[in-house]
């Protein structure tokens, strides 16, 4: 009796198909197209291999860049101050301005009053954080032809 269900539902499915041969073409043909169309697309625009960067030695770093810089940072947690306390002073002899926020309104409103020399760090936990540039930072073009 499996059997014979089976078979009549076959049968029934096959006579849905050649009556309806415009709809049937469309759910073969459609997939087709946009996997042509993907492939297609793909070839358009190929990923780019970057080479491997050897280790150099980069040198010492130009801290003349880095006169009066200004690096303001929010949410104000002891995790923070110590993370900005270490990059202030043990990375720069005449250290780094640093200033706390209390949300990340004040730090993108102090970031539009102050000069262009102003870099905002936002924790958004222990581990991880996001920087703030102003508007004048130019974007690298390393990244601009993934997007």
């Amino acid at each position: 009796s499996v059997w014979r269900q089976t078979r009549a539902l076959l049968f029934k499915n096959c006579l849905v198909k050649c009556r309806t041969k415009k709809s049937s073409v469309q759910e073969v043909l459609f997939p087709l197209f946009f996997l042509f169309w993907l492939i297609l697309m793909s070839m358009m625009h190929p990923h780019k291999k970057y080479g491997e960067v050897p280790n150099t030695d980069l040198g010492t770093l130009d801290t003349s860049l880095l006169v009066n810089l200004i690096v303001g940072y929010t949410p104000p947690t002891t995790v923070a101050r110590e993370i900005m306390k270490k990059v202030a002073f043990d990375n720069f002899e005449d250290g780094i301005i640093t200033e706390e926020y209390l949300s990340e309104e004040e730090l993108q409103e102090a970031s539009a009053f102050k000069s262009s020399n102003f870099v905002g760090v936002v924790f958004t936990d222990a581990m991880s954080y996001q920087l703030r540039f102003p508007d004048s930072v130019t974007m690298s073009s390393l990244y601009m032809e993934s997007r």
